[in-house]
C-alpha cells in the first residue's frame, strides 16, 4: 500500500502526458504541401520550352514533383499464430518392510515397524495466441519531397467525424514512380518504410481504453 501511494503521484503524471498526445486535426505535421510559384523562369536560351516544368505528350499524369498528389489504396492483411506447450512429470516411491527379529515382526503398540513414502508431481502448461489485421480503403497524400534516385517521400491524413467522434487515417512513406499505376494509385505494401495510422477520438474511443490504475495492475511494476 506504501509503494502504490507512492506511486500514484508518477501514475498521475503519466496520465497527464499521454492525454496531452492525443491526436488532433489539422495537425500541422499532416498540413497540405503546395507546390512552388508557376510563373515561367526567364532563361537566356530565349526559349519558352521548360525542362523542369515539361510534361512529355505521351506520358500518364502521374505525381513526380513536390506539391503532387497520389491516390494509395490501403490493401493491409497480416495475420499471426503461435502456440507453445510443454509438460513435466516426475514421481518417487520409498517403501521398507516390516522390520522383523527372532522371526516375528517387530511391534511397537500392537502395530508393525515399516514405513513407506511416495510422491509425485505433474505441471503442464500450454499458451496458444491468435491475432489478425486487416485495413482496406483509400487515402490522397502529398508528395512533401523528391529525392536524389527519384523516389517520392509522401504524408497525408484523412479525418472522418462520424456521430460524436472523429476517426483518422494518417500515412506516411517512400514510393517509386515505377510502383504508381497510369490511375495515379499505388498501393500501401509498395510504400517502403510505410507508417500507417487508424485510430480514433471522441467519446467511443475512450470508452475502449481502460484505466492508468488498471494498466498499473497490469504493468511489470505490479509485484503480486
Amino acid at each position: 500500500m506504501k509503494l502504490l501511494i507512492k506511486l500514484l503521484p508518477v501514475l498521475l503524471l503519466g496520465a497527464c502526458a499521454s492525454s496531452q498526445q492525443k491526436p488532433i486535426a489539422d495537425d500541422p505535421y499532416y498540413a497540405p504541401v503546395y507546390p512552388d510559384d508557376n510563373s515561367t523562369p526567364l532563361v537566356p536560351t530565349g526559349s519558352i520550352f521548360t525542362n523542369n516544368r515539361a510534361t512529355p505528350l505521351f506520358s500518364d499524369l502521374k505525381a513526380h514533383r513536390i506539391g503532387d498528389i497520389v491516390t494509395i489504396q490501403l490493401v493491409e492483411s497480416t495475420q499471426a499464430k503461435k502456440s507453445a506447450g510443454n509438460q513435466i512429470s516426475k514421481g518417487s516411491n520409498l517403501t521398507v518392510n516390516p522390520l522383523t527379529a527372532a522371526g516375528s515382526n517387530v511391534t511397537i503398540k500392537g502395530k508393525s515397524l515399516d514405513l513407506g513414502y511416495s510422491d509425485s508431481m505433474d505441471t503442464t502448461r500450454s499458451a496458444d495466441t491468435d491475432q489478425s489485421n486487416s485495413l482496406s480503403g483509400e487515402i490522397s497524400a502529398n508528395v512533401i519531397q523528391v529525392l536524389g534516385n527519384g523516389n517520392l517521400v509522401v504524408r497525408g491524413e484523412k479525418w472522418i467525424t462520424i456521430n460524436n467522434g472523429d476517426e483518422f487515417i494518417r500515412i506516411t512513406g517512400i514510393v517509386r514512380p515505377q510502383d504508381i499505376t497510369t490511375e495515379n494509385t499505388v498501393q500501401s505494401p509498395r510504400v517502403a518504410n510505410a507508417r500507417i495510422q487508424y485510430s480514433g477520438t471522441g467519446t467511443f474511443a475512450d470508452s475502449q481504453k481502460v484505466g492508468w490504475l488498471t494498466k498499473f495492475f497490469m504493468s511489470d511494476w505490479w509485484p503480486f
